[in-house]
């Protein structure tokens, strides 16, 4: 069993992603099961008549997966069981009726699916805030305090979903659908699942070194959602498009979004690489790619823009640069919290290789799906196109990786390169290219 060094302190990583099966089941991982399976049968019997056969196929699916999760990860159970318990909440607050999510003070201020989600994207802009404070003044009570934040906004984030859900079958049977279909519900989507894979790391590899970095990204996401559901109403809920009117949609999307989240933690994780071998270097020089580079994916989002700029971009596009050049300025005091370059590699490798293997799965379900809906695998449509560009750039990551044992920086500006490419095939396809997949709109 190999071990790294992580802040001073050993980690096992022979330890990190297995749990050992020849544990014995506890009091706590069969009363899990029981609670999740009582759960469902509940469920099932009240709200089964509006899924299909496929969707209740893939709700029960999810139980025995909660279940081999919650015994690798214990956190993921109090997490879950008081996601359901919120939920529950608020669809007994509407009572069926889709009104009194403006008549009930619970549901207008807390536990209504837009509230939820505004109250999810304040509590990721307030980890963030804390995992920088005890980043910098090497304050472990500000990281804890980011740590918590981060778990609260998951909750607040996974109730607005599933009470979005709830919502959608409240204003019409017709209407109601999971809420992955559009570019409002698929942001939301990404924050959680990114946050989520994050604080499975951070639990694993004992360090909160890596939150402040990774929740950048997370509320760049937010800072767009915000801005998006203010300037187009996309937090209302509309039918699907007939395309999307699927049930592959339920399982395409969200292991599509596994990957962007996962490549995207590597991505940040690169970033801290670069950011610690740049003051460990002591050379200017090093700066000025890193530098570039920052200030690339900073600007990625103003090509999604194809006329005008709104005051929005300016301002993000403004503070990301100088955020950018803030963190490079005081390199050195961030470096020396940083856990070590090895385990920062490790981190970014063990995340682009889960986020590759479902980006791959969604690749391969997509095509399914394409068969289904328009009689053919493939079509080299812009978005099937930049989903290849993608998988092919991870996938030859891997194999040097693992057949040429590529390390350091070359690897870490690589895995930032990614994230460009990434963007692009998630949000500049859609809005820069027009095809099949051009569901959203800025």
């Amino acid at each position: 069993m190999s071990s790294i060094s992580s802040g001073g302190q050993p980690v096992q990583l022979g330890s990190l992603a297995t749990l050992d099966h020849r544990e014995p089941w506890s009091l706590r991982d069969l009363g899990f099961a029981a609670v999740l399976l009582a759960a469902a049968v509940g469920i099932t019997a009240r709200f089964g008549s509006l899924m299909d056969v496929y969707g209740l196929a893939i709700f029960f699916l999810c139980v025995p997966a909660l279940v081999y999760l919650g015994r690798l990860w214990p956190a993921l159970r109090l997490f879950t069981l008081g996601c359901a318990l919120l939920a529950a909440s608020a669809i007994g607050l509407y009572g069926g009726q889709i009104a009194q999510g403006e008549a009930s003070f619970w549901l207008r201020y807390l536990l209504a699916s837009q509230s939820a989600i505004l109250w999810m994207s304040a509590l990721f802009a307030f980890a963030c805030i804390s995992y920088w404070v005890g980043l910098l003044a090497s304050g472990p009570t500000a990281l804890w305090m980011g740590s918590v934040l981060t778990w609260s906004a998951c909750v607040m984030g996974f109730v607005g979903l599933l009470v979005r859900w709830h919502e959608s079958f409240l204003i019409s049977p017709d209407v109601g659908h999971i809420p992955v279909s559009n570019l409002y519900e698929v942001f939301v989507l990404f924050c959680l699942i990114t946050a989520l894979f994050y604080l499975f790391y951070e639990r694993r590899y004992g360090t909160r070194a890596l939150g402040g970095f990774v929740l950048l990204v997370i509320v760049a996401a937010v800072g767009f959602l915000v801005w998006y559901s203010g300037a187009r109403s996309a937090h209302e809920i509309a039918p699907l498009v007939p395309a999307l009117q699927s049930w592959w949609m339920k399982i395409h999307v969200p292991a599509n979004f596994v990957g962007y989240g996962t490549f995207s933690i590597a991505a940040m994780v690169a970033f801290a690489y670069l950011v610690k071998t740049s003051a460990q270097s002591r050379s200017w020089r090093s700066l000025v790619p890193l530098f570039v580079l920052g200030v690339l994916l900073c600007a990625e989002p103003l090509v999604f823009r194809r006329s005008g700029l709104p005051s929005y971009w300016a301002i993000y596009f403004g503070c990301s640069v100088v955020l950018v050049g803030g963190i490079l300025a005081v390199r050195s005091r961030i470096a020396a919290a940083l856990p070590s370059l090895e385990v920062l590699d490790d981190v970014m490798y063990r995340a682009i290789a889960v986020g590759f293997a479902f980006f791959t799965v969604a690749t391969i379900l997509g095509a399914l799906w394409a068969a289904e809906a328009w009689g053919t695998y493939w079509q080299w449509d812009p978005k099937e196109t930049w989903a290849l560009i993608v998988w092919l750039n991870y996938a030859a990551w891997l194999h040097l990786r693992l057949m040429k044992g590529l390390r350091g920086q070359f690897a870490a500006y690589w895995a930032l390169v990614g994230l460009l490419i990434t963007g692009f095939a998630f949000l500049g396809v859609n809005m820069f290219l027009s095809g099949l997949h051009s569901y959203g709109q800025l």
